[in-house]
This record gives structure tokens, C-alpha cells and sequence, in this order.
């Protein structure tokens, strides 16, 4: 066991001095130590249900022969940090979170580990810390929020930070805002449509490193302890096994999990962390693999933002397994092995199936014909960038620049009517290291939306989406505006063309003529934990991990790049 270079032998009597001090006897001193890694936290509903949780995984371990030995990390919370300063730790803590396991692990020599993870950040980075460490482990969501109700009607966050923007446009006043405000959120749980986190739990079962059915299980749904006490039991069967996340984490599973955001309209953000895990993993995988798994996978599930239903309505459906089973019917999966020790085709076939539900839909009967995004590239995303489709109809925008250097800036000028129907909303320095921590833009987009201008403007930055954004936006521009990036050079009235057929991002302005001129912004923060991440972090078309950067000598010129992926998805 790993283990016994810390507990093993007579000049470890130190380390079993300490060991004891903590209630450890000799037996179980000697069985396989097991980390339960938890990111609980009180500051919002996200991850309020974690420590129950681990004392659920933690009596599975027991049971199962192993050892516990629990400890928790960080969580930073976007829905509550939207819109302000503090966004900028979002993202910078998924390095953190990833980070502090490897360290906490690592340095107590654990056997293996069942990670309990609940926000938007907290997911991917269970993810890459079990492709980082390569041990025994086993991922458990710990669910979505159930959606609250108003007037009648289910509700999610989505509709608070939309309520704000209908606020400011005097549609609705100070008490309906309010009574909004104490509807949306009931208690225990995750953002509760296909936004980030519920999308990123699917990606977890999808990647195998989650049980089926597991993660779909509500926050406050009593079987939740039930799959907690099982990933307990389970984590040990994979050490015995020696099952490890690079048995599982395959260019095929990556390509099965792009799929499977593609058909439930999910977030954009699932793009930056699957190559982020991907990168951790060391499996070839690229921004542009991400296109054909959307072209070719038609969106059947019915999911806010662009959809009905709500993440609790879709467990009632069959959850992941009923998208995988409608996918596997259509070939559109292939099998691969999950931490269970079954396929996951088994696993799909043995779920039980739904046969009265309105939400996910064969893929012979699609909600749209095409998944809900597109890698775009062009003389404005030389590395490329996202283009969200959840929500709406269309794929071409053009229209003249309104740029703004940060997303409060641009948050006053819809607020206070500066925005026109036609306008192209340029947000920049909010890229990777720009930002720094490239902050997600839902109170722009959801401002947009509550003011009824959210299918006649469009939004282009080099920052994020939340998964509850819909509209036309694009996000994710590459390279960011603080490194160089075409994006820097927008000025007021250029022409934008956002051409999702032809999959362009592009400007009639002569960049080439303003770049001599152009100088960087001084960096936003200078010193701590931000100013590190601005100094090592990469590009977002390579997942935005932190590693020493050096600016890319490769890049191919934005009109052949644009070209040359043009012609691919051609051919």
C-alpha cells in the first residue's frame, strides 16, 4: 500500500503516535488509508450537503475494510460572486482545489479517494486532481438544488439574475424583485438547470470516474446518502482492483463526454474544463475536437437556460443514463469502462427508463438538429472561441462594436438604456490573465435578457459564460486581450460578423494598421493568489491551466486558420 512509507516500520512510530492521537487503534492503522476529500461549505446551498455525505462515504470505507481519513478544501461560489471582484477567484479555484488535494494526498501517502464535490469549479477539479494523482478514486456530485416556485411556476437562479435586468428596466418593481429573490432557491444543492454544475456532473458519470445515476440524485433526495455510502464501499473494491482514473479517462470517453454536453444544450465551460482535464489525464485533445461531437449530436433534452426543465425534472426522466441510452441507440457513443468495473453501455442498459417524461427526447425526434455550441476562429480568434446556440434559432450576427474594458462597465450600459438592438457587446481584459480569473458574464447576458434584448444584441468577450446564459454569445476568445489579442485592437463602431455556418469570428477594421500602437493594461492585481495565476496560466483554447507561459510561436495567421478549419468541417 502506499501508505506504508507513512506507517509502516519502526522509524514510522512517530507517524503512528500521531495517528493514534486521532482515535486510531493498530487495526485499522493497518488497513488502506482512504481519503474523503469534501469541499462543504456554508456560504451557499452549492456544497451544504458535503459533510453529511462524508459521513456516509465514510462508513462505506469502513464497512468495506479501509480507513477513512476526511479533510475538506475551498469553494468559491459563482452565483454568488457574479458580477463582482470576487469572480476572479472562481476559476483560480479549480487550480487551488486540485492543487490542495494533490498536496493533502500525496502528503499522507493515501491509499486512494472518494472526492465529494458540488459547485461549478468544485467538479472539474475533482476531476483533474483523481487524473493528477492516478489512485484508486470514485467522484460523487453531491446534486442539484431543487427548483423553487413562484407564481406557480418552477424557478432557478437563472430567473433572479434575468429579474434584475427587468428591474432595471422598470418592468418589475422593488417588492416583485424580492419575492423573486426568496423563491429561487429552497435549499441544499447546485444551480438546478444544465448550467455548469449539473453539466459537469454529467461529464464526471460520462467519463466514468462517477457512478451511473449517482450524480443525478438530488441534493435533499434521500437515496443521495444511499450512493455516498456506496462510493465508500465502491472505492474499495477499485483498490483492491487496482482500478485507476487512466483506466478510464480515454480520448474515447472525451469524445463520448462532448457528445453528451452537445445533446443536453450544456455549458460552455464544459469546453475549458475537459481540456483542462484532459491535460491532466495526458490525452490528446483539442478546442477543435469539441466541433464535430456538436455538428453531429442533435440537442434532445429539454434543460434551462434554452430549455423547460429543471436538472430535478431530468432525474425524474432517467438523468444521464436516459441521454446515453438515447445516444447508444442512435450509435452515437462508443463503450468505454467506468470506475465500477462495468462498461458503459452495461450501465446505461441497466438503468431503469422512464416511459412517461417530456424531457429527453430519441434522437430521431431532436429538440434542435445540432448540440448547443460552436468553436469559431477568424482575425478576431486566431486560437479560436465558443459560440453559445442554447436558446435561440439563429447563427449569424453582424453589427457595429460597443467595447467595454470590463463587465461592469459594460453591466451600467445596459442598465442604464445605452445598449441598442443591433449593437455587438465587446467585453475585454477578462480573459485567463487579463482578468485575472476570467469572470463569468451572466449579470450582463441575464441583464440583457430581463430587459427583452436578449435575441437583438450580441456579446463577444474574452471572458465566461455562465451555463445559464442564452443568448448570442460568444466567449472564450483566444488569445485574451491582455496578451495581445485581436480583440484588443476593437474600437467603437467596427464592424463584428459572428458567422456560426462558416464559423467565423471576424472585423472589417484594419487590426494590422492599430497594432503598432497597442500597449497591454496594467495588470489588475499585482500581488497574491490572483497575481500568480495571471503570471501562469495559459490560453483558454488549451483549457486555461496554470503552467509557465510563454507566448505561442505557432499560431497559425486568423484567415488561414479560419480557412483551413472551414474546409475541415467541409470534408
Amino acid at each position: 500500500m502506499r501508505s506504508d512509507v507513512m506507517k509502516t516500520g519502526p522509524d514510522r512510530a512517530p507517524a503512528r503516535a500521531m495517528m493514534r492521537a486521532t482515535g486510531l487503534d493498530d487495526e485499522a492503522i493497518a488497513k488502506p488509508l482512504v481519503a474523503i476529500v469534501h469541499t462543504w461549505s456554508n456560504v451557499s446551498p452549492c456544497n451544504l450537503n458535503l459533510r453529511e455525505l462524508a459521513d456516509a462515504a465514510t462508513a462505506g470505507v469502513r464497512a468495506a475494510g479501509g480507513t477513512p481519513i476526511e479533510f475538506n478544501t475551498i469553494a468559491i461560489t459563482d452565483g454568488m460572486a457574479m458580477g463582482t471582484p470576487g469572480m476572479r477567484a472562481s476559476l483560480v479555484s479549480r487550480e487551488v482545489i486540485t492543487d490542495s488535494i494533490e498536496l493533502a494526498v500525496d502528503g499522507h501517502s493515501l491509499d486512494a479517494m472518494v472526492v465529494l464535490c458540488g459547485c461549478d469549479k468544485t467538479i472539474p477539479a475533482a476531476a483533474m486532481a483523481l487524473a493528477r494523482l492516478n489512485i484508486p478514486g470514485v467522484a460523487l456530485y453531491g446534486g442539484t438544488i431543487a427548483h423553487g416556485n413562484h407564481d406557480n411556476h418552477p424557478i432557478t437562479i437563472q430567473q433572479v439574475f434575468e429579474a434584475v435586468g427587468a428591474h432595471g428596466a422598470g418592468k418589475i418593481d422593488d417588492a416583485e424583485l424580492t419575492s423573486v429573490e426568496r423563491d429561487a432557491c429552497p435549499g441544499a444543492g447546485a444551480c438546478g438547470g444544465q448550467f455548469t454544475a449539473n453539466t459537469m456532473a454529467m461529464v464526471l458519470t460520462t467519463l466514468g470516474l462517477s457512478p451511473m445515476g449517482f450524480n443525478d440524485i438530488p441534493a435533499t433526495h434521500p437515496a443521495k446518502q444511499q450512493a455516498a455510502y456506496r462510493c465508500g464501499e465502491l472505492v474499495m473494491e477499485c483498490l483492491k482492483a487496482n482500478r485507476r482514473p487512466s483506466d478510464l479517462l480515454s480520448r474515447t470517453a472525451f469524445q463520448n463526454a462532448a457528445r453528451m454536453v452537445a445533446a443536453t444544450a450544456g455549458s460552455t465551460n464544459a469546453v475549458l474544463h475537459l481540456l483542462a482535464i484532459a491535460r491532466e489525464a495526458g490525452v490528446e485533445w483539442s478546442i477543435e475536437d469539441f466541433e464535430p461531437a456538436s455538428v453531429h449530436t442533435p440537442v434532445i433534452a429539454d434543460l434551462l437556460p434554452g430549455g423547460r426543465y429543471t436538472a430535478v425534472e431530468m432525474f425524474g426522466a432517467g438523468g444521464a443514463a436516459r441521454v446515453a441510452q438515447e445516444l447508444i441507440a442512435a450509435g452515437m457513443l462508443a463503450d468505454t469502462p467506468t470506475v465500477t468495473g462495468r462498461s458503459l453501455f452495461a450501465e446505461a442498459e441497466a438503468a431503469p427508463r422512464a416511459d412517461d417524461q417530456d424531457v429527453i427526447h430519441p434522437v430521431s425526434a431532436p429538440l434542435k438538429p445540432r448540440g448547443g455550441y460552436s468553436i469559431l476562429y477568424g482575425n478576431l480568434a486566431p486560437e479560436g472561441c465558443i459560440l453559445k446556440l442554447a436558446g435561440k434559432t439563429g447563427t449569424q450576427f453582424e453589427g457595429p462594436a460597443r467595447v467595454f474594458e470590463s463587465e461592469e462597465a459594460a453591466f451600467a450600459a445596459v442598465q442604464s438604456g445605452g445598449i441598442a438592438k443591433g449593437d455587438v457587446i465587446v467585453i475585454r481584459n477578462e480573459g485567463p490573465a487579463g482578468g485575472p480569473g476570467m469572470r463569468e458574464m451572466l449579470g450582463v447576458t441575464a441583464a440583457l435578457v430581463g430587459r427583452g434584448l436578449g435575441n437583438d444584441v450580441a456579446l463577444i468577450t474574452d471572458g465566461r459564460f455562465s451555463g445559464a446564459t442564452h443568448g448570442f454569445m460568444v466567449g472564450h476568445i483566444a488569445p485574451e486581450a491582455a496578451r495581445g489579442g485581436p480583440i484588443a485592437l476593437l474600437r467603437d463602431g467596427d464592424r463584428i460578423v459572428i458567422d456560426g455556418e462558416t464559423r467565423e469570428l471576424r472585423t472589417t477594421a484594419d487590426l494590422d494598421a492599430r497594432r503598432a500602437g497597442w500597449t497591454p493594461a496594467p495588470p489588475k492585481v499585482t500581488h497574491g493568489a490572483l497575481a500568480k495565476y495571471a503570471r501562469l496560466v495559459g490560453s483558454a483554447s488549451d483549457g486555461a491551466i496554470t503552467r509557465a507561459y510563454a507566448p505561442s510561436t505557432s499560431a497559425v495567421p486568423a484567415a488561414k486558420a479560419s480557412e483551413e478549419h472551414t474546409q475541415g468541417v467541409t470534408a
